[in-house]
């Protein structure tokens, strides 16, 4: 499974991207893989909303299961993928490009929590 270097991971699989306060969130290549054919993303989100570290932000469904990403940091959301609802696959292609929302991080100190890429690997590798 492919862990890149420059972002963080929770335990329960999404990844997050800080560029400038700014989160990027999706699902891992571990998730994606476990979850098989996605056909379906719902945002449970909107532009605008507050979340808190832990809320669910989007459902997940694919031909074996449905999942909840949950957020790994707290903050405004800024952005959700409108062409994910569209685009489900697109998450199995490339689920580091398939971003979920983005959010200004309300309070950066929640990202030092968080998984390297070699805890997050180590992780999946005890599944």
């Amino acid at each position: 499974m492919n862990f890149p270097k420059d972002l963080k991971y929770t335990e329960n699989d999404e990844w997050i991207r800080v560029e400038d306060g700014i989160g990027t969130i999706g699902i891992t290549d571990f998730a994606q893989d476990q979850l098989s054919d996605i056909v379906f993303v719902e945002f449970i989100v909107n532009e605008g909303d507050s979340v808190a570290k832990g809320d669910a932000c989007a459902t997940v469904e694919s031909v074996k299961a449905a999942a909840d990403v949950y957020m790994p940091v707290s903050g405004e959301i800024v952005a959700v993928n409108e062409n994910l609802p569209d685009a489900p696959e697109s998450v199995n292609g490339d689920a580091y490009g398939a971003w979920m929302v983005k959010v200004k991080l309300s309070d950066p100190s929640e990202l030092d929590g968080l998984l390297n890429a070699a805890a997050a690997e180590s992780m999946e590798r005890d599944h």
